[in-house]
């Protein structure tokens, strides 16, 4: 095929399984990196995604726990955790060359700038992702909801060819809406302004989507909190427009009613969130912009007892 690009995958659980067994069914030479139980059911039995728009299994499949096993890629697309991040940049090292294309598809807005401090900011693009998947047991993806979409971009808005490039092979995907917005900032908090706000209040109610937005006063704190988010992000200097929390809650209107946020899924499990890059990224940016922000503000006051314990830094 054209384009057949090198692509490595850094964290292989529902975003990165997902799209990386949607590239690699396009042709494209896919390495999973994973550990664990994962990684070697990935390496016995291929890996395996379930998926309301057809399912997928990649076997063989290239997997390893070792980038420096791998190369130089011509892109790798993150999918960690965000509070894995620093980790994740230092140990991609061996992937990234000269011409190598960084696509962070995790969750908040700092993601490019903590990639950027130890890669540099050359490799790095703005990116983010849409879809309800998890990893359902070793070696198997379950995508459950909302339609895939991976949207990317320059941090200056160019349209350069490793983005056109990159664009063409998620086009070719089964499965995958690929989007180049002409501000990727304006995407990042676009899409933080729904999910900081979606995670935060699913971790403090234990609800799905489809008890949030019906019960009156979930659905006004959930408004309200993508409302302050709105607001750091355009005081920050972010052109997001004001209706940009009205969009985000019919985006939530629109999901299945089953529908939970990972972060709220690791908080009710007791393990490590993004709640710091998330929820307290909005209320540390909002004290810097000088914007109040009273509603993430309580969330993210409610939800740190739970975190902390589960880092084990409270005991009871």
């Amino acid at each position: 095929m054209e384009n057949r690009l090198r692509i490595a995958i850094f964290g292989t659980g529902g975003v990165g399984g997902y799209f990386g067994a949607r590239l690699a069914e396009a042709g494209h030479k896919v390495t999973f990196i994973a550990r664990g139980a994962h990684l070697q059911a990935i390496r016995e039995k291929g890996l395996e995604v379930e998926s309301i728009l057809g399912d997928v299994h990649i076997y063989p499949a290239r997997a390893t726990h070792d980038p420096g096993e791998v190369g130089i890629v011509d892109a790798v697309l993150v999918a960690t955790k965000a509070w894995q991040l620093p980790e994740t940049a230092r140990a991609m090292r061996p992937l990234v060359g000269e011409k190598t294309t960084v696509v962070p598809l995790l969750n908040g807005v700092e993601a490019p700038d903590i990639l950027a401090e130890t890669l540099g900011s050359q490799p790095v693009l703005g990116g983010l992702c849409k879809i309800s998947a998890f990893k359902a047991a070793p070696g198997l993806i379950r995508h459950v909801g909302v339609e895939p979409e991976v949207i990317f971009g320059e941090l200056n808005g160019r349209l350069t060819p490793r983005v056109k490039s990159l664009q063409e092979a998620f086009s070719a995907c089964r499965g995958v809406k690929v989007t180049v917005p002409p501000d990727i900032r304006v995407a990042m908090w676009s899409k933080m302004t729904f999910i900081a706000a979606f995670s935060a209040v699913g971790a403090a109610t234990r609800a799905p989507a489809g008890v949030i937005r019906r019960l009156p006063e979930t659905r006004r704190l959930l408004e309200e909190a993508m409302r302050e988010i709105v607001a750091v992000a355009r005081a920050l200097g972010v052109n997001l427009p004001w209706n940009a929390a009205r969009e985000a809650m019919a985006f939530t209107d629109g999901m299945e009613s089953h529908v939970t946020a990972s972060m709220q899924r690791d908080i009710m499990e007791g393990q490590p969130s993004e709640l710091e890059a998330q929820t307290g990224a909005v209320v540390r940016l909002g004290r810097q912009a000088g914007v109040s922000t009273p509603v993430n503000d309580f969330l993210y006051t409610v939800l740190l007892p739970q975190e902390r314990r589960a880092r084990g830094q409270e005991t009871w």
